[in-house]
């Protein structure tokens, strides 16, 4: 979370599958893939859910979950931002 806003929830009772947000332009292409859906009770086509882990390899993990907090941080006010920069 940043301020209180997430950008990645993990089930870790539920086979580890986790929700992340994504870019609306990417989602019908994320949803696509075999292990990816809408998140439930999130914004829709703003978060999918991923099933497990090794839906992604490490780099586009990586790259997945800096990008939803770089979404998070950029709604944020920029001296609230300048706090995680």
């Amino acid at each position: 979370m940043i301020e209180e806003k997430m950008f990645f929830i993990i089930a870790i009772d539920e086979d580890n599958s986790f929700s992340i947000k994504c870019d609306p332009e990417e989602f019908d292409a994320l949803t696509a893939r075999e292990g990816i859906q809408q998140a439930h009770h999130m914004a829709k086509r703003q978060w999918i859910r991923v099933a497990n882990l090794e839906v992604f390899n490490d780099t586009e993990l990586k790259s997945r979950v800096e990008a939803s907090r770089a979404m998070v941080l950029a709604k944020l006010s920029k001296k609230v931002q300048a706090k995680y920069v």
